[in-house]
């Protein structure tokens, strides 16, 4: 039986949000310890089996590991208030959508590995992605980093930095665009005459069954679609509106690019305040 990977002690979370708490719960259902955790957030949300507090100074001694999970719009006063407790040893994750490391180290620049990390929900239940990317920690923390990662899922080391931000248009923002999905499946099968309760338990099978026979049997999306698919059948009728001119194509492309085009934003955002007032953060 294979030992789950031990945070250090003491791991900081400064911030709880959806993505903090889904990271939680997808460690906690990995058999991992949250005890060297301490979430710091204003609002201190109860959270099982994690100790919770206002601000830094409360959280006891200096972290081996910070994990950022704020909104990025307070990153300035955030990095204000942790300055004093980061030290060369000290590793940071951040979760902050459209912050590049670049911008990470004008903010902390008395740390040590500075990592983006960005997930999807799914972590929650431990099938979700998570894209790793650093410009500086070494293949010991990388290794680490990549343990306490796996767990949640998917969690591959990106070559370049852009490709952070292709997987967040992608995986990080796909879950929405699936539940949308699934919604409308299940509105269509309402109108058909059935009750929510059966469309939905139908429109969520059908998608998650879907998911798992590709994954099992490595099929492609349109091997799969051409078994259900028989030649003037039903399925085929269907298939032709979403095929037609490729809409269904378009219509996701249209989606992806947009997430896409709101991550540079907040990328351009993030590096003008950094560059902005370094001094008062030496």
């Amino acid at each position: 039986m294979t030992q789950a990977p031990q945070l250090p002690a003491a791991t900081w979370f400064v911030g709880c949000g959806n993505m903090g708490r889904a990271i939680l719960d997808g460690w906690r259902m990995a058999g991992m310890s949250l005890s060297p955790i301490v979430v710091i957030d204003p609002a201190m949300p109860a959270i099982e089996g994690v100790r919770t507090v206002a601000t830094a100074a409360d959280a006891g001694p200096a972290p081996k590991l910070v994990i950022l999970g704020f909104k990025p719009q307070v990153i300035e006063e955030v990095a204000g208030q942790l300055k004093t407790w980061l030290t060369s040893k000290t590793v940071i994750v951040s979760l902050l959508v459209g912050v590049e490391v670049a911008s990470l180290r004008n903010y902390f620049p008395k740390a040590g590995a500075i990592i983006r990390a960005l997930p999807n929900l799914p972590v929650a239940v431990r099938r979700g992605v998570i894209a790793l990317y650093s410009d500086d920690a070494d293949d010991a923390v990388r290794q680490q980093m990549a343990n306490f990662f796996a767990p949640l899922g998917f969690a591959p080391w990106m070559a370049e930095e852009a490709k952070v931000a292709a997987v967040g248009s992608v995986a990080g923002a796909g879950p929405a665009y699936v539940a949308r999905f699934i919604a409308a499946l299940i509105k269509a099968a309402e109108q058909r005459g059935l009750s929510h309760e059966i469309a939905s338990t139908i429109a969520l099978e059908t998608v998650f069954g879907t998911a798992w026979l590709a994954a099992a049997n490595n099929e492609s999306m349109d091997a799969i679609a051409r078994q259900v698919a028989s030649p003037k059948g039903t399925t085929e009728a269907g298939l032709a509106v979403l095929d037609k001119e490729a809409v269904l194509d378009q219509l996701i492309s249209l989606a992806i690019d947009a997430a896409a085009r709101r991550g540079t934003e907040l990328a351009n955002e993030a590096k003008l305040a950094s560059l902005a007032e370094p001094a008062h953060l030496s």
